[in-house]
């Protein structure tokens, strides 16, 4: 039988009222697609509808439930039965939908508590000519509350970013940390492409939610650095990233609605283990230059062994520079302009050791207001680049200083022992290196005292550097 009854009485539209051909056929397909179990009652209460959804849910076929008085006696247990029909039929003369709850009884004698939605149904005239009740089981309606829940919270008080990417990896949905994350508004980033909104780690974003797409969401979340835009200027970030491919249930076959897309922004955290690991590698470094230099029988050897183990992953090339007439303490260098010798130096093609260079004892030819120059004259350490400009000019600026020529970033330390300025230590890194900052600063100036206390040593042991020469 199908889902409404087909003869024997009349339906909502009246005695009086002809039905349309297939009209029946019709409502019954409509009513047996519906995700939700819905029965109807006439104004005597007797059941005049009964779908599919309700038959799995009971297991009570239409042919055994259409035309049955209410639920006593068969879908109710018989001291709910007046409560439970009582509570049905005051729907039809109430404004609106009324919400219960009731426990019904299965076929097989089991109860299913229930949640059932309940609206009168108007004939004609406007008067009440029976009710309809649409019921789910309470658990599958807790479910889709939780889920509805659980997206709101989310999208509006998560702890992290949660954006949903559409199939052509636009942004879909952006949630308030999200938002903030991107330097947008939450609006303002809907539907742009995502390297519109980073400046650096587009690319490997979006290959990351194309693959997502077609293969699925990765077995452990992924850490990447973006750069994005900020009123104080680009900003580096590392965000912690985990990826959901969402695909549609109401499809046959899984349709790829877009990617969810989690993230956390860990970039403190990241720095800091980045930072402590860089301070235990160079405390290392350091560690193993002394009791290599310890072994040297040659101070002046000792301190380009210094120099050597500093070089590692902290500057291309290194040279080392002596005050041209030996050592001088505070105020000598009014007497006259400061020249610099060459001690030595890294090579400038293959890497190697450190090369002593400036036997003849001829001063570099630094122009003045050379980095080297104003270390030595403010014995303090002077950071140089050569700024944003075209390769061939970078090389022309590390050129006229006297320097390889493939040096961009420069950090000159002082060499100071005994209350003296020894010289100089050049540290110079490539275009393909970041800029000298204040931390590589401090370990510049750890190396240079050791390298300076190793050139006072030869100085006390041999005289002066420039009477070698001699």
């Amino acid at each position: 039988m199908s889902a409404s009854r087909r003869s024997g009485t009349t339906d909502e539209l009246g005695p009086d009222e002809p039905e349309e051909p297939g009209g029946s056929d019709l409502l019954a397909a409509l009513l047996d697609g519906m995700d939700a179990a819905l029965c109807a009652f006439d104004a005597d209460g007797v059941v005049t509808h009964w779908n599919r959804e309700a038959e799995r849910i009971l297991g009570w076929t239409a042919a055994e439930a259409v035309g049955r008085h209410g639920f006593a006696g068969w879908a109710v247990r018989s001291a709910d039965a007046e409560e439970v029909q009582a509570r049905l039929m005051s729907a039809m003369h109430a404004p609106g939908r009324q919400v219960h709850e009731f426990a019904l009884v299965t076929k097989d004698g089991g109860r299913v508590l229930v949640r059932t939605q309940s609206a009168a149904v108007r004939g004609p005239e406007g008067k009440p000519a029976g009710l309809y009740c649409a019921f789910s089981e309470v658990h599958a309606q807790i479910d889709l509350e939780r889920s509805i829940a659980l997206s709101e919270a989310l999208f509006e008080g998560a702890a992290w970013g949660v954006v949903l990417v559409d199939a052509d990896l636009r942004p879909a949905v952006v949630n308030a940390y999200a938002a903030r994350a991107l330097g947008v508004g939450r609006t303002s980033a809907l539907g742009r492409p995502l390297g519109e909104l980073l400046t650096q780690g587009a690319e490997e974003l979006e290959a990351a939610l194309t693959h997502v797409l077609a293969e699925g969401a990765p077995p452990a979340p992924a850490e990447m650095w973006v750069a994005v835009r900020t009123p104080e200027g680009e900003t580096r970030r590392c965000w912690r990233s985990g990826f959901l491919r969402l695909a549609s249930p109401l499809a046959e076959e899984p349709v790829p609605l877009g990617v969810g897309w989690l993230f956390l922004d860990v970039t403190e955290a990241r720095q800091g283990q980045q930072e402590a690991s860089l301070l235990r590698f160079r405390t290392n470094q350091l560690h193993r230059a002394a009791r290599a230099a310890a072994e040297c029988e040659d101070p002046v050897e000792a301190a380009t062994v210094h120099l050597d183990f500093a070089l590692a992953g902290f500057a291309d090339h290194a040279l080392i520079d002596g005050v041209a007439g030996g050592p001088h303490a505070e105020g000598d260098a009014a007497s006259g302009p400061v020249r610099l010798v060459r001690l030595a130096a890294t090579p400038a093609g293959a890497p190697g050791p450190s090369l002593l260079t400036g036997a003849a004892g001829l001063p570099a030819r630094y122009e003045e207001g050379h980095p080297a120059l104003q270390c030595v004259q403010r014995a303090g350490s002077v950071r140089a680049d050569a700024g944003s400009v075209p390769a061939e000019r970078a090389r022309e600026w590390a050129l006229e200083r006297q320097w390889p020529g493939d040096a961009v970033h420069a950090l000159c330390a002082v060499l100071r022992s005994r209350g003296r300025t020894l010289g100089v230590v050049t540290f110079l890194r490539g275009a393909g290196r970041n800029r000298f900052e204040r931390s590589d600063t401090a370990y510049a100036e750890d190396v240079a005292l050791r390298i300076a206390a190793s050139l006072d040593l030869g100085e006390a042991m041999r005289g002066r550097p420039g009477d070698q020469a001699r």
